[in-house]
């Protein structure tokens, strides 16, 4: 099974050529590249968030491998959702699934499970796909839709997924990264947006999945993917991280001019 853009021609564009292009505007290279473990990067249309996203995969070295950790706006499908098709179809190309990978994920732990129906519909890590394309024409994926899981489920998810990139690479000398992918709040106004997202990214940096699950509960912050996220940390913190760096962050309100009801967008590489 192949799977199509869903969103193509809405979040960004379906044409080819204008596609490659808004990516080489959006793309800011930068000379010194981090060898990441995994990043932070927004979902919205990339007339909002694309500079955001943009910055961070121009300061990475392009991966091999991308496994895409993001959250199910749907509602269908398997909490944790593998997708193992043969592809992801962009206005670029062909992404391929890295079944050697898959497997690997799937067999450490057990809930991970293959359906194909949380994907279909779901944004969250289709618009990652041709950032990565641009990074590398070659680039394979693991897609992983979440929802509903509690923090002992998060932390089980995350070690597996260390342990599988280990196994991996032991036998591939190939890049892997973890690309998480979330939206900060929504929806309020700059001044609180702002304040509520310091707190989420105050976490983050710290690589604390317990406080960022504690603060966005208790603040009641509307970060879509922070299951992705403090999956993120749990893995990068078992491939031995050493820190985060915030590269990035603004709201819908900079693009719009429109501050009363916003969206936050950060960017954020662990290493």
């Amino acid at each position: 099974m192949k799977r199509k853009p869903a969103v193509a021609g809405y979040f960004y564009p379906g044409d080819k050529y204008l596609l490659a292009t808004q990516l080489e505007e959006l793309v800011e290279e930068s000379e010194e590249k981090i060898s990441a473990l995994g990043i932070v990067v927004p979902h919205a249309g990339y007339m909002y968030s694309g500079r955001v996203a943009g910055k961070v995969y121009g300061r990475v070295e392009p991966p091999d491998v991308a496994i895409l950790l993001g959250p199910n706006h749907t509602g269908l499908g398997e909490r944790v959702s593998l997708y193992n098709g043969e592809s992801f179809i962009t206005p670029l190309g062909e992404v391929q699934i890295n079944k050697d990978l898959n497997q690997l994920i799937k067999e450490k732990c057990p809930l991970v499970l293959e359906d194909t129906l949380a994907h279909l519909r779901e944004h969250s890590l289709e618009v990652q796909i041709p950032f990565l394309q641009y990074l590398n024409e070659k680039v394979e994926i693991v897609p992983i839709v979440l929802m509903e899981l509690d923090l002992e489920e998060i932390k089980s998810l995350g070690k597996a997924i260390a342990e599988a990139i280990d196994d991996y690479t032991s036998l591939e000398e190939k890049e892997v990264v973890i690309v998480a992918s979330s939206d900060f709040s929504h929806y309020e106004p700059q001044s609180l947006a702002e304040k509520k997202d310091s707190l989420v990214i105050e976490e983050i940096l710290k690589l604390s999945e317990e406080g960022l699950m504690r603060v966005v509960f208790e603040n009641r912050i509307s970060m879509c993917g922070v299951l992705p996220v403090s999956t993120l940390i749990v893995a990068t913190k078992e491939l031995e991280a050493s820190g985060a760096e915030l590269i990035a962050y603004a709201t819908s309100g900079d693009i719009t001019g429109d501050y009363s009801a916003v969206v936050g967008y950060g960017g954020i590489i662990i290493y």
